[in-house]
């Protein structure tokens, strides 16, 4: 995995602003993700190439869009920590929260970024559309990521009420979201956002093309968002 990773990052024209161990460290991460997915379903990619290059090489690829030195993110719905804990041993200065609803997955986690010894990893066990009605989240971050298969509408909501004003929520997509975009104007719109980017970038060594969606937020977000779960699935923005 070391070595697809390394590749990759050169491929991508990273190598030069990502540490010179962040390959290894990627690499271990990825040996952890595979050895603990015997016993808990953390990815349905179970091959060491599929994780360097579906996984790490797929989140490393934000680093050619957006500048995270120093900055904020949280991980809404983390999972197995992607991008969030990918972005963090690539860019050691960025303080990052990894929020998901399954304790497991959560400890999991802090066990990996205390095996990687990567300090500024918090790690949060709630519910996304709760937690962002909460002092010191909503209107907080730099950067939101969103590396999930729900609907752009559900996720803005869910996401943007964590952005500050002129931070970024980032949306991992196919490239057949056309529609899919064009339907969540209004909702992007209603939470304070403003769609600033839309970029493909092919994943070295696949095949594959992915999506980023980088939205601004220009504004807070309005009170009353995000509603409950029930009422977001029902009837999206």
């Amino acid at each position: 995995m070391e070595q697809i990773i390394s590749s990759g990052l050169e491929e991508l024209g990273l190598t030069a602003q990502v540490p010179e161990d962040a390959p290894a460290m990627l690499s271990r991460y990825g040996q952890r993700l595979l050895e603990k997915n015997q016993v808990m379903n953390l990815t349905a990619i179970r091959v060491p190439e599929g994780v360097a290059r579906l996984h790490m090489l797929d989140c490393a690829a934000l680093l050619k869009y957006c500048d995270f030195q120093g900055k904020t993110l949280i991980d809404v719905g983390t999972g197995a920590g992607f991008p969030g804990l990918v972005l963090k041993t690539l860019v050691p200065s960025l303080d990052v929260t990894l929020l998901d609803s399954l304790n497991k997955r959560l400890d999991w986690l802090d066990e990996t970024a205390q095996a990687l010894k990567l300090s500024g990893v918090r790690t949060l066990h709630a519910r996304a559309e709760e937690q962002a009605l909460a002092k010191g989240f909503r209107d907080s971050f730099d950067f939101a990521a969103a590396r999930a298969v729900a609907d752009l509408r559900v996720l803005c909501e869910l996401y943007l009420p964590y952005v500050k004003v002129g931070g970024k929520f980032l949306a991992l997509k196919s490239t057949g979201s056309d529609e899919e975009l064009a339907g969540a104007d209004h909702a992007v719109r209603l939470l304070g956002g403003q769609v600033a980017a839309v970029e493909d970038y092919a994943i070295p060594g696949t095949g594959v093309t992915h999506r980023l969606i980088v939205i601004e937020k220009l504004a807070p977000t309005l009170r009353g968002y995000p509603r409950r779960w029930s009422k977001i699935q029902k009837q999206p923005l």
